[in-house]
């Protein structure tokens, strides 16, 4: 009998099955297994984040958040749901308009304003700080540097080693958005410097790479000959990376699961690994990984469901 043909599994939900349950509702317009499902995840942050950013994708298009406010007007998760999906749908219209397009800024403005009052609501939760530093980009001139600074303060009071969080100020400080690269990379190589072992917050640095690449081709640069790009992955500063991340992060993680909020990290890692042709970091990331991928980033270098089936072919990993 022939052998099934492998395929990586892109759940958009990274395995998380309550999720999952709880997402069905968004789609015949009820709020009360969202409700649940915030409620019994309370503040385990690496989960509600993933949990709120997803359903906040899903509810984008429809009235459900609204619906649980109205419902609800007191509840501090319906609140931090609402947050999210506002910031959703102003990313969503600066998508749909193009990169350079003027956005209207009563958009941007009512997501910032259902992020701080979300964060009222819910004094604890780093969540609608990390939202709020994620729609700050969509201001054409970003926001002063004391109002980021203060914002940043407040997420990492909350929640020091959240990569979500880390990665929006990333993004912000990226070069396609209001910095550099300089700016971007000395952002992930501080944060990487002072995590402790086993936390995440190495790869921050992978994510700067593919930031990298990105605006290279966005930028029309890739003229600049394959060659160079191709290089981008390989040269002697990116496999350095990639060797402190997998030992700062992997080699000094205690838990053996992949939980769904790791899930993209975990990619990336791997992603990198392949790219870079280091078959000692490669292998043993996508024999962990499994059938379980993110699109992003295997995405930006091409399609994504052959790439990551070609590096197990290449890696000779097993079904």
């Amino acid at each position: 009998m022939a052998r099934d043909r492998f395929a990586p599994d892109f759940d958009p939900d990274c395995g998380d099955a309550a999720l999952t349950d709880a997402s069905h509702d968004i789609v015949i317009g009820r709020w009360q297994g969202l409700r649940d499902l915030l409620r019994t995840t309370g503040a385990d942050w690496l989960a509600r984040g993933h949990r709120v950013r997803t359903l906040a994708q899903a509810c984008a298009s429809s009235s459900t958040a609204e619906t649980w406010v109205a419902a609800e007007p007191r509840s501090a998760d319906a609140l931090v749901l609402r947050a999210a999906t506002e910031t959703a749908r102003a990313f969503n219209v600066a998508i749909a308009a193009g990169r350079g397009a003027p956005m209207d800024q009563h958009r941007i403005d009512t997501a910032v304003t259902a992020c701080l009052q979300a964060a009222e609501a819910y004094l604890d939760d780093p969540t609608p700080w990390i939202s709020l530093i994620s729609v700050a980009r969509l201001y054409p001139q970003g926001v002063r540097r004391q109002e980021l600074a203060r914002w940043w303060d407040e997420l990492h009071q909350r929640d020091p080693y959240s990569v979500e969080g880390h990665l929006q100020v990333l993004h912000y400080y990226s070069a396609r958005w209001h910095g550099s690269h300089g700016l971007m990379y000395d952002f992930a190589r501080d944060a990487a410097g002072v995590s402790p072992p086993g936390c995440a917050l190495p790869v921050l640095v992978q994510y700067a790479h593919v930031e990298e690449y990105r605006f290279a081709l966005d930028a029309g640069h890739s003229g600049r000959s394959a060659v160079g790009l191709g290089q981008h992955w390989t040269h002697d500063g990116a496999v350095g990376d990639l060797r402190r991340t997998w030992q700062r992060w992997i080699m000094g993680r205690v838990a053996s699961e992949i939980l769904p909020g790791e899930l993209r990290d975990f990619n990336y890692l791997a992603h990198a690994a392949c790219l870079a042709g280091d078959r000692e970091v490669a292998g043993p990331l996508m024999r962990m990984l499994g059938r379980r991928a993110t699109r992003t980033p295997w995405s930006y270098t091409g399609d994504a469901e052959q790439q990551f089936v070609k590096w197990r072919k290449e890696l000779r990993l097993r079904g």
